[in-house]
């Protein structure tokens, strides 16, 4: 994605490789970034003054953005909740979801809702089901759950959160009983070593796992294709080791299974 959020807007248009044309995103943050986790490979590079939220504001600019793109003739593929932090521990973010579907059902009615989202949410059981019912009501709520890891060795260099992975895991496993998710998962090299043979098992075994509930619309395996401000501690990975991850899942998921898409 372009990267205007860094200047403060609260939307913005961007070129998503993942949703594969243009996205118009929701940044909750604008003054600056706000995540639960530390990952060495993230985009969103320090900056502030860029002034403070409001549901006023996020209406006049997602609409402002949304009419450019008619202009334009350019069809909007999602409004997406992504920006400079994790959506879900702003306490705007429920409001927002309610305004962002309103304006989206006004203003791009073929557009889909999404949320890219860390997952810690989902162990505050108000935003659990806030997402639930996001996902299974009238906003029909992508859900794109991040899980870069398996095992706690990798959970700790990829993200460095609080929380291990297992615990994610279980949460995850709860919501995707419920409620149909996106799988998202990072691959790269942290510290000159990609994910060891361990780790990339764990996940695969989970990834099925998850699948096998029937509630996993897709799998997006991608790369690190942007600077970060930890460079170079993370690294891209060649895409062929992205093709092979994804090759050695698809044949672990069987038929009928979710898409497993790649993006290096």
């Amino acid at each position: 994605m372009s990267r205007p959020r860094e200047a403060g807007a609260i939307a913005y248009a961007a070129r998503s490789r993942r949703s594969g044309g243009l996205s118009v995103g929701i940044n909750l943050f604008p003054g600056g970034k706000r995540c639960s986790l530390d990952c060495p490979y993230c985009e969103v590079f320090p900056f502030s003054g860029g002034g403070g939220f409001s549901l006023g504001r996020m209406e006049a600019e997602l609409r402002a953005e949304l009419a450019a793109a008619r202009e334009r003739g350019e069809p909007v593929r999602d409004v997406c909740f992504s920006g400079c932090g994790e959506p879900t521990i702003s306490a705007d973010f429920p409001a927002a979801l309610d305004l962002a579907s309103r304006v989206r059902g006004e203003g791009a009615p073929s557009a889909a809702l999404v949320l890219i989202t860390n997952g810690e949410g989902l162990l505050s059981p108000p935003v659990f089901s806030v997402l639930r019912d996001a996902a299974l009501g009238a906003h029909a709520l992508d859900v794109w759950l991040k899980l870069d890891a398996a095992t706690a060795g990798w959970g700790r260099k990829i993200n460095a959160g609080p929380f291990p992975p297992e615990t994610m895991a279980a949460k995850i496993k709860e919501f995707a009983a419920l409620a149909p998710v996106t799988i998202q998962t990072m691959l790269c090299e942290i510290d000159g070593e990609e994910p060891p043979a361990e780790e990339a098992a764990a996940w695969e075994r989970l990834v099925a796992e998850l699948a096998a509930g029937g509630n996993v619309r897709k799998v997006q395996i991608y790369g690190k294709a942007r600077p970060s401000p930890g460079d170079p501690k993370a690294r891209a990975l060649p895409a062929a080791r992205l093709e092979l991850r994804a090759a050695s899942l698809r044949a672990a998921l069987g038929s009928p299974a979710p898409r497993v898409e790649v993006y290096p």
